[in-house]
């Protein structure tokens, strides 16, 4: 028994490290900037909290969700802000990043010269996503209870699952860049994060569409992943959000699935 439990413990202790390897050189390579990485990832969602939520909400006023909560416009808005940083900063590093050092730097032709495999190199870059992802989440909470937005117990609550949708975006955006062929191809994937970010329950429920449009909004991963930010800062739904948490496992199995072998076939072709 021991003989057969050993080498599998040993190959993903070695496999973690590996992976590691990976983040630990996306660390050494934008350490001097990282700062301004936080920033730029960090101002816009503030900005459309504060243009849209207190600005437009202070002419909208207070919404009733289907909970039957009542909240301010702005407490609406900000989990969904929330959710779309976390989406935009894991996209931002796994499909622009990752395409450029795949497709022109030839970074990974010379890591699979060593023992990392293409899954281990999905791993750390994911993971190196999740380390940009996480500090943007980290400091909008912060906002958020600051501005009265959410209560500090809701917002430690909050951190996983803004966590969660940052892994499942940036394992998506990684499958998506494996298809494409040159920087051309990201304006088809550009336009469609805009759409997604207008309609996921962002700015207007998802009550509010059209029954056909309404189903089409609710199987999207933002709305998901707005849909379980929102759950857990502001509303008092129940367990419905527990559906949220499969789908955006589910997202991230495949995601990873389908990025590691794709990178297989292009790395070993």
């Amino acid at each position: 028994m021991v003989a057969l439990v050993l080498p599998r413990l040993v190959d993903v202790s070695a496999a973690s490290r590996r992976s590691a390897s990976v983040t630990e050189r996306n660390v050494a390579a934008l350490r001097s900037v990282y700062w301004l990485l936080l920033v730029s990832g960090f101002v816009e969602p503030l900005l459309y909290l504060l243009s849209i939520g207190v600005g437009v909400g202070a002419l909208i006023g207070d919404l009733t969700l289907p909970s039957g909560a009542v909240v301010s416009y702005a407490a609406f808005v900000a989990p969904a802000m929330l959710a779309s940083s976390a989406m935009t900063g894991a996209l931002a590093e796994t499909t622009f990043n990752f395409f450029g050092k795949m497709k022109y730097m030839k970074l990974y032709d010379g890591v699979i010269a060593t023992p990392v495999q293409p899954f281990e190199i999905a791993l750390g870059e994911l993971a190196w996503a999740m380390l940009r992802g996480s500090a943007y989440s980290a400091a909008f909470l912060v906002v958020m209870v600051v501005m009265d937005l959410t209560v500090p117990a809701r917002a430690l609550a909050a951190f996983p699952a803004a966590v969660l949708v940052g892994f499942a975006f940036g394992a998506l955006g990684m499958a998506i860049s494996t298809f494409m062929r040159s920087w051309q191809d990201f304006d088809l994937m550009s336009s469609a994060q805009f759409v997604l970010f207008l309609f996921s329950g962002t700015f207007v429920p998802a009550e509010a569409y059209p029954t056909v449009l309404r189903w089409l909004v609710e199987v999207t991963p933002l709305y998901r992943a707005v849909h379980l930010v929102r759950a857990l800062t502001v509303d008092t739904g129940g367990w419905s959000w527990t559906l949220d948490v499969l789908y955006l496992l589910a997202v991230l199995a495949a995601g990873l699935l389908i990025a590691s072998r794709r990178m297989s076939r292009l790395l070993y072709k």
